[in-house]
């Protein structure tokens, strides 16, 4: 039987209805570019997922590639070793939308209503939709010992994730913000250069499990860092649209999921 909304989020400590609470969110949001709500899901939830996580994970397209920090094509006009032509890691496990059960505390999260407005109010979106094909709303991403989530910018412009297990060592979310300025482009490629070199100061995030984590990272230099633990990593991306009908490309389905439906 599927749970309730509020067997899944601690509303005592987090009333997102309350007008007040919600504005507090968005601010924080707005000034920081990240927002962390600690304990969001109850301890019910957590374990409930966890164990669906575990039970599906022989399911999971686990894949390893390179890319450039853009996420985008090595460009002929600049140096192999250039910061927009140095490649980087990431290797993760993922089970997708349709793997997901029909009962499971994530779908009812993501489908609520109240949540649904939380979230548009927070991340000031006028509504945030599902997407169109039947892999990419829901995903749990998984990473084992030496797995990790090179440096890179979110195409979108936000990212909503749930810390369901986190690694016993290492798995840490790293920032850089404001490393460049996407929609003027300015790609700042000495700044990510330095980020690569390892010659900025970092910020990390503290996810605990249960936590729910509003992210800005179109412009904030981001990874994981390798899990130096033997418990897998887990992590739930609730993904919306700010439009309806769009798909991930088939492209992008095959290169995340191994699979385009």
């Amino acid at each position: 039987m599927a749970m309730e909304i509020g067997q899944i989020i601690d509303t005592d400590r987090y009333p997102i209805a309350d007008a007040a609470f919600v504005a507090a969110c968005r601010a924080d949001l707005d000034r920081t570019g990240v927002l962390v709500l600690s304990g969001f899901l109850t301890s019910r939830a957590v374990e409930s997922v966890r164990r669906e996580g575990e039970a599906h994970r022989d399911k999971a397209y686990y894949c390893s590639q390179e890319h450039t920090v853009y996420l985008s094509p090595r460009d002929s006009a600049f140096a192999s070793d250039h910061p927009r032509n140095r490649l980087v890691t990431s290797t993760k496990g993922c089970i997708t939308d349709d793997q997901v059960p029909a009962s499971s505390p994530l779908r009812t999260l993501y489908h609520d209503p109240e949540v649904r407005a939380f979230l548009c109010t927070v991340l000031g979106e006028r509504a945030l939709f599902e997407y169109a094909d039947p892999l990419s709303s829901i995903n749990i991403h998984y990473a084992e010992t030496g797995q990790e989530l090179g440096w890179h910018f979110d195409n979108s412009s936000f990212a909503i994730t749930l810390m369901i297990q986190p690694a016993e060592q290492g798995g840490q979310f790293e920032y850089v913000s404001a490393v460049r300025d996407a929609d003027c482009g300015d790609m700042n490629y000495d700044g990510v250069g330095a980020v690569l070199d390892g010659r900025v100061v970092t910020e990390r995030l503290m996810m605990d499990a249960g936590a729910l984590v509003l992210f800005r990272g179109r412009n904030a230099m981001h990874r994981v860092t390798p899990n130096e633990g033997g418990r897998t990593r887990m992590l739930a991306v609730l993904a919306y649209n700010a439009e309806p009908g769009i798909s991930l490309s088939e492209e992008a389905r095959m290169t995340f999921y191994g699979r385009v439906q």
